[in-house]
């Protein structure tokens, strides 16, 4: 351990200092994530989710419905919270929110059983917004990969 040195290099000498200041370059002026506005209202869509059977008082009719809710409301929070920690490997992943979404919705008829207006009302317009949020996430996360190839090129 003695020959290791705790002095700071200069980078310029590192193979790759090129590219890093590059992609430093474009996430500063924005190439990287841009659909940063839409991950606090993911986030809060699948916190609603997850505490939505406490909210509308299901929890003794719905037993499979507030277990499907949690999971389903935990996983959407957790993909918007890696959506804003590491943006640039989660930009594939914008339409797993829309197919959450899509799930939320069909599985109130699917997981649930006879569930009253208030549960359909709520995992309906939950889903809905996953989906639509997520197909924004998606869109916004296309032109930006194209944008950034033709920056590239």
């Amino acid at each position: 351990m003695s020959n290791v040195s705790h002095t700071r290099s200069d980078i310029s000498s590192h193979p790759d200092a090129t590219e890093m200041r590059a992609r430093h370059d474009r996430v500063m002026r924005g190439g990287g994530r841009s659909t940063a506005f839409a991950d606090a209202p993911v986030f809060l869509v699948g916190l609603y989710c997850a505490v939505s059977p406490w909210v509308l008082h299901f929890t003794a009719s719905q037993p499979s419905l507030v277990v499907h809710n949690v999971v389903i409301g935990i996983a959407i929070a957790v993909l918007a919270l890696c959506f804003t920690a590491i943006p640039e490997r989660m930009a594939g992943m914008s339409l797993a929110i829309s197919a959450l979404g899509g799930w939320l919705i069909a599985s109130t008829w699917i997981v649930g059983s006879s569930p009253d207006t208030g549960v359909i009302l709520s995992n309906v317009i939950a889903g809905g917004l996953a989906v639509v949020l997520g197909a924004i996430c998606s869109g916004v996360a296309v032109m930006n990969k194209r944008k950034l190839s033709r920056a590239t090129q």
